[in-house]
């Protein structure tokens, strides 16, 4: 899924900046939480019971509650005012903390790969796991799966790309939490290289989903167009709006998770620059009312009807 993917175009789930802030605050601490305790029980009992599955999935949260830190920094700072260094405002510092929770895991996912490289490397030093670390194994699923249906419906309803970023990383972490306890099953039984192999799975899916995030944020810092869903639905209000003939050269880009859009709206040639003036502030004022778009100009353009070319304008 990509981050920016947001189905709902409807008026009544516009949200305000600080509804939005509020929402990111309020799912990131409790992702704080869940994220600090088991991080600390993973690593523990990892090294505990000699499970290199355990402690890599333990790093994995860990590097989630060093993300969580990332986005509630970043929430704080995209809520700031227009400057003049920043007239549309900083709401491209969620765009900014996304591309570093992609860096965060693609590093993460990396380094998971070289340890577990190196135990394959040595499979006579891969120890026997104690059955304590699958509990905490299992324990972490459960726990990382309803976090991640938590954050998302959160991320949703306020159409935070920052937010389901950080909740497809939690999804990441229920995965691998399935791929070490499926490692541990498997050592218990007999085969110790299963560890440190569930421990290089767990390392790919973190590597895979840090590229992912990194390259979609990337993108959007260099002013990527929003789905063609969306802008039909932004052009659908503007012909909507009395007085205009046509609307092409709809053009738009993200600024964080709203939307700056330019148009050209055709009126007829035979209104006065005050009524075109008056029907492009209209406009405006619809999409702004029911889009995420943070800014639009306009630019009116003469449409004369072929029954009015007589018509002295």
């Amino acid at each position: 899924m990509r981050s920016d993917e947001f189905p709902e175009h409807e008026e009544d789930s516009v949200f305000t900046p600080a509804e939005r802030s509020a929402a990111a605050a309020r799912s990131t601490w409790v992702s704080v939480a869940v994220n600090l305790v088991l991080s600390v029980a993973q690593i523990v009992v990892g090294v505990w019971s000699k499970s290199q599955g355990l402690i890599a999935d333990g790093i994995h949260t860990l590097s989630d509650l060093v993300a969580d830190f990332v986005v509630l920094f970043a929430n704080h700072h995209s809520q700031k005012d227009a400057d003049d260094d920043h007239p549309y405002g900083h709401q491209r510092f969620e765009t900014a903390a996304s591309l570093v929770l992609g860096l965060l895991l693609l590093a993460v996912g990396l380094g998971m790969l070289w340890s577990a490289a190196s135990k394959l490397q040595n499979p006579e030093s891969i120890a026997t796991v104690h059955i304590t670390a699958l509990w905490v194994a299992g324990g972490a699923l459960i726990a990382k799966e309803l976090l991640f249906r938590y954050m998302l419906a959160v991320a949703k309803k306020v159409k935070s790309s920052m937010l389901v970023a950080n909740a497809w990383h939690a999804r990441s972490d229920a995965a691998s939490s399935l791929v070490v306890g499926v490692g541990i099953i498997g050592n218990l039984m007999g085969y110790p290289i299963l560890d440190p192999i569930a421990a290089a799975l767990v390392g790919f899916m973190v590597t895979r989903m840090g590229w992912n995030f990194g390259w979609d944020a990337l993108h959007d810092l260099m002013d990527r167009a929003v789905d063609e869903a969306e802008v039909a639905a932004i052009r659908q209000t503007l012909l909507d709006t009395p007085g205009i003939s046509n609307v092409h050269d709809v053009r738009t880009r993200k600024m964080g998770d709203m939307i700056v859009v330019d148009a050209h709206l055709e009126v007829l040639a035979t209104l006065s620059v005050e009524q075109g003036h008056d029907i492009a502030v209209e406009a405006r004022a619809r999409v702004m009312q029911r889009h995420r778009v943070l800014n639009m100009m306009t630019h009116v353009d003469p449409y004369k009807r072929p029954d009015l070319d007589h018509a002295v304008v």
